[in-house]
């Protein structure tokens, strides 16, 4: 199985300066995800690791860490309002065009979101393989609140409701539908995805793999912090 996993760290980051190369638990925090990377490529030899990024801090970093790459993103795809699809099919295109090869998946591993296994990995490209009209799966973690019964929005009378408003309320969490997080930690797309114009990993044939342990991005210093802690005391629930 030939699957290309993408790596994509912008340098111009404005919420958390320079987050995808800061150091957590003393490894810059990209590193978490080569080193993941190169676990999986493993399992699946045809597999290979490339990078997208604007910075050549960035590149130095990776290839200090064992990833080199000669792909540069384009400018264009290097700016605050540019979506990651567009970052992705543009990488893609170049790595089979490089090595004159087509992949059957790509695997996007999302720097700020590092909690992932290899085991995960595997177990997820399982689901959605075994799912012939799956286009696309991504990693979730149970929601903590649900728009059925606990999450409100602002109503066009100007008072606040439910999101999802039926005419008969759900009295518990546990009787409203199941619902889930994206915590942004993976994504898997089969190659027929890139055959659609989508801009979104979501579509009509999308699966979703629950990851069984602690995952979250890193929005804030604070998040840094909290994850940092749990490596350091080695808080968390299964092994990195």
């Amino acid at each position: 199985m030939k699957i290309l996993i993408t790596i994509c760290a912008r340098g111009g980051s404005k919420g958390i300066p320079k987050k995808n190369i800061r150091q957590l638990n003393n490894i810059p925090l990209i590193g978490y995800s080569i080193n993941t990377s190169q676990k999986f490529k493993l399992l699946y030899p045809e597999s290979d690791i490339v990078l997208s990024t604007d910075s050549l801090e960035i590149r130095e970093v990776a290839s200090q860490l064992g990833l080199l790459t000669d792909y540069i993103r384009p400018e264009s795809l290097a700016t605050d309002k540019a979506g990651k699809m567009g970052v992705i099919k543009d990488v893609l295109k170049y790595q089979e065009t490089l090595l004159n090869k087509k992949y059957d998946y790509v695997l996007d591993l999302d720097v700020t979101s590092p909690l992932r296994t290899t085991q995960d990995l595997d177990e997820a490209l399982k689901i959605i393989n075994d799912d012939k009209k799956a286009l696309t799966l991504f990693s979730v973690s149970p929601a903590h609140r649900n728009p059925y019964f606990n999450m409100v929005e602002k109503k066009k009378n100007g008072y606040y409701g439910l999101i999802k408003n039926f005419d008969s309320s759900f009295l518990t969490r546990q009787s409203a539908p199941e619902v889930y997080d994206m915590n942004a930690s993976f994504y898997f797309y089969k190659k027929s995805f890139f055959e659609r114009d989508s801009n979104s990993c979501i579509t009509e044939y999308s699966k979703i793999y629950e990851v069984p342990h602690t995952c979250f991005d890193l929005d804030n210093p604070i998040d840094f912090d909290f994850m940092e802690f749990l490596l350091k005391n080695n808080k968390l629930d299964f092994s990195l």
